[in-house]
């Protein structure tokens, strides 16, 4: 009879035990981050082994890994960690991502009317619609679903559940600029640039509202709005707008070869909007203290 309370005292002992290491914030991000890659990266293998490369399966491939991400994300992820959470949810999806193509899309029309006030931006003629739907994909809904899952569902999520929105803000900013340090043209200025003008904004798009769509839709409409409207190159990359243009002056300015992004213009303008929106979450309760905290009842989703 004792042997066997023992027995079963071991047993829920271990099961507490492995428990509280799988829901230690830090284990929970890395398990809810090879939750969402390791198939999304299958998938990408398989086309890439299958097919031979050509624009159309590169679009297809884009739009079979972002819904794997999300499959993958919805069947695993809100299932992990002490404090359950599904960033893909919520009544208010539709109103938040309308609310953030609105809000990406005025901000980056905003940087590029600075722009050309500042003489670095000329309109040269009209451009063309033929590779929209592709650039739409590739500039807009790719990144705007698989890095937002990644860095703001995962990354931010986690590290703000075990230090604080500070930290969570930090982290996953520095990581977002650094994952866009192979792209075309990157330099140590585009690197910092997209750190504080993306990784604020949307970091605080996430932690105001904890879900994806705000922050989804801002940075889908800033990248479309900038490559696929004004001609600007997206992260370095090449886009076709629907007019022509030109970027000229000073690299400080202008940006150079990365594009808008990497110049003081965008970094000022998009990390003030940062600011603005990350003070509008800590006054609505949303920021979560430092340290290994819950969180607080203004910040529950």
């Amino acid at each position: 009879m004792n042997d066997g309370n023992n027995a079963g005292a071991l047993a829920v002992a271990q099961q507490t035990r492995w428990k509280r290491i799988v829901n230690f914030p830090l284990a929970t991000l890395l398990i809810a981050f090879a939750a969402v890659m390791i198939p999304a990266g299958v998938v990408a293998g398989l086309f890439e082994r299958g097919f031979s490369p050509s624009p159309a399966v590169d679009i297809a491939n884009q739009i079979v890994v972002v819904a794997v991400m999300i499959a993958a994300y919805k069947l695993v992820v809100p299932r992990l960690g002490a404090l359950r959470h599904d960033d893909l949810a919520g009544p208010e999806s539709v109103r938040q991502l309308g609310a953030g193509l609105l809000f990406g899309a005025l901000l980056f029309t905003l940087i590029v009317v600075v722009a050309t006030l500042a003489g670095v931006y000329r309109i040269t003629g009209w451009g063309g619609t033929g590779g929209l739907v592709p650039s739409l994909i590739d500039d807009g809904l790719f990144p705007a679903v698989a890095e937002e899952l990644i860095f703001r569902a995962i990354i931010f999520r986690w590290v703000e559940e075990l230090a604080g929105s500070w930290a969570a803000l930090i982290v996953s900013s520095v990581l977002f600029g650094l994952s866009h340090t192979e792209n075309p043209n990157a330099d140590l200025v585009s690197t910092v640039g997209i750190m504080l003008e993306g990784g604020i904004l949307l970091g605080a798009a996430y932690m105001a509202t904890r879900r994806l769509w705000l922050s989804m839709g801002i940075h889908a409409a800033w990248n479309v709005t900038q490559g696929e409207v004004f001609d600007i190159p997206v992260s370095g990359r090449d886009s076709q707008g629907l007019v022509e243009a030109q970027l000229q002056g000073p690299a400080l300015l202008s940006g150079g070869g990365f594009g808008l992004e990497a110049s003081v213009v965008c970094i000022a303008i998009g990390t003030a909007a940062g600011i603005i929106v990350l003070i509008y979450a800590v006054r609505q309760g949303r920021s979560v203290p430092t340290g290994w905290l819950p969180l607080r009842d203004g910040a529950k989703p």
